[in-house]
């Protein structure tokens, strides 16, 4: 049977009637007595509004109108503010401006750092600005001018000719620990002074394929395009962040977030405003997590550290003798845990100084002493390039490789020391992501030239060995579990 909306009310009413017809009526009298119970305990809500009025106005809404490009712009890696804020977010490019376009706009957030004008806000929100306008709670709007930025932090800071206005107060986020409240203010979508909140997810968070020195704090404040350069502050209003990445594939908030220490960039901040630079230490190395098996293969015990994969040839590592394969387990008696905190150690040291580092290799710990070298962004990326850029096939099953010498011109084509270039892979080098094309460089720290030192180095292994390899420009240890 179908009824149409008018209809309802009549059959309603039918069926009422024929139920009241059965059910005998009940008086009040008769009626069971209500049970007393005691009431439930109130639940509190963190109540976040005392917090967002008080440190609010020293948040800001930045606008970029971006610097044209020479030539003219057109094609998918046109560089404007919003896409570079989508691809540090690892999401697919948003499309390029045509040429002859107007000037590409970009929006972003930021918060004021002291009376007098000084602005704290991420790199990438300013690093192609023509032109910087900051706007104010109250609806004043300043040009600003960029003081400096730093790439590898992702900090920079503006400044905007005022007086008298309201600032942050600066946290310790040392103290936050997961599962505890957090707020972000910023302009997400360009709706100005935006609060959100949630908790904090995890602290000390290195992210994968980042150049940066950052242990990101990892909440799951709901942090959109727009926010990026805001405030993440703790539940006693206090800023213990800078809002700066999200994990997305949709081009919005997925519930990964993630935030710069505010001590970080204030420690940029402060270099930036008295020398417009950031000096900071290296040693020269790359170098990727101690994961469960790379420490059975190791003989570690358990994961801690930052495993060496590349050394650049006359290095300060170099000169120290530290090899490909060595763990480095602490600095100047601070211990590695994971292998982030390397980078942000080495970088806080004052480049001249010595650091004695403990190496783990050949199952034993030992120190060695590295002089710091200072950073220097163009000659790292030649360093790095320098560190990366029919004969005879032999088999270790064992691995699952199937692998051929180098040509003397392959080798110098693919600028390697290595001999063995891997042809096919089944097993357990297949399981673990090796590739053909891949050169074999050592196992376990220790290097191979041959296909007969492969395959003895396969049938002495344990259950677990960490294979060194060179992928185009990188080298990078890979854990093969055996059967």
């Amino acid at each position: 049977m179908t009824f149409s909306r008018s209809a309802h009310g009549a059959v309603f009413a039918v069926i009422a009637t024929v139920i009241s017809g059965l059910i005998p009526a009940v008086s009040m009298a008769q009626a069971p007595a209500a049970r007393s119970a005691e009431p439930l305990p109130a639940v509190t809500m963190p109540d976040f509004s005392a917090l967002v009025e008080r440190y609010g106005p020293a948040v800001v809404n930045v606008e970029v109108v971006e610097r044209p490009q020479a030539g003219g712009r057109g094609g998918p890696d046109a560089d404007d503010p919003l896409n570079d804020f989508f691809r540090r977010f690892g999401i697919p490019n948003q499309g390029g401006q045509p040429r002859n376009a107007p000037p590409a706009h970009g929006t972003g957030s930021g918060f004021i750092v002291s009376p007098d004008g000084y602005i704290l806000t991420n790199a990438h929100v300013v690093s192609s600005a023509e032109t910087v306008t900051v706007k104010l709670t109250d609806r004043r709007e300043f040009q600003a001018k960029v003081v400096g930025q730093d790439e590898r932090t992702d900090v920079a800071v503006i400044k905007i000719d005022a007086q008298n206005l309201p600032v942050v107060k600066i946290g310790d986020p040392r103290l936050l620990k997961p599962g505890q409240w957090v707020v972000a203010i910023g302009s997400p979508f360009n709706f100005d002074n935006t609060a959100t909140a949630g908790i904090v997810s995890a602290t000390a968070r290195s992210l994968p394929n980042d150049n940066s020195v950052v242990p990101f704090i990892q909440t799951d404040v709901a942090v959109n395009p727009g926010n990026s350069g805001g405030p993440l502050f703790n539940t006693r209003g206090e800023v213990v962040g800078i809002n700066s990445q999200i994990f997305s594939q949709t081009g919005s908030y997925m519930g990964l977030s993630f935030a710069i220490p505010i001590d970080i960039a204030v420690n940029v901040e402060n270099q930036l405003i008295k020398t417009g630079h950031v000096v900071r230490g290296r040693i020269g190395v790359t170098i990727q997590d101690v994961n469960a098996a790379f420490a059975e293969s190791f003989g570690l015990g358990r994961p801690r550290g930052a495993l060496v994969g590349m050394v650049e040839p006359g290095g300060p590592a170099d000169k120290a003798g530290i090899k490909p394969g060595d763990v480095i387990l602490a600095v100047n008696g601070q211990n590695i845990d994971h292998y982030g905190e390397l980078s942000l150690t080495v970088s806080n040291l004052h480049p001249g100084t010595d650091a004695r580092l403990s190496v783990w290799r050949g199952g034993k710990a030992q120190d060695m002493t590295v002089k710091i070298a200072v950073v220097n962004e163009d000659q790292d990326k030649t360093a790095a390039n320098k560190l990366s850029k029919g004969p005879a096939s032999g088999q270790a099953e064992r691995l699952g490789l199937t692998v051929r010498a180098l040509t003397t011109d392959e080798k110098s084509q693919a600028q390697t020391d290595g001999t063995l270039v891997v042809e096919s892979v089944v097993g357990p080098a297949a399981a673990a992501g090796v590739q053909p094309g891949d050169i074999i460089l050592g196992i376990n720290g220790k290097a191979i030239h041959g296909t007969a030192e492969l395959q003895a180095a396969a049938k002495t292994a344990a259950r677990t060995i960490a294979l060194l390899i060179q992928r185009q420009d990188q080298q990078i240890f890979v854990p093969l579990r055996l059967n």
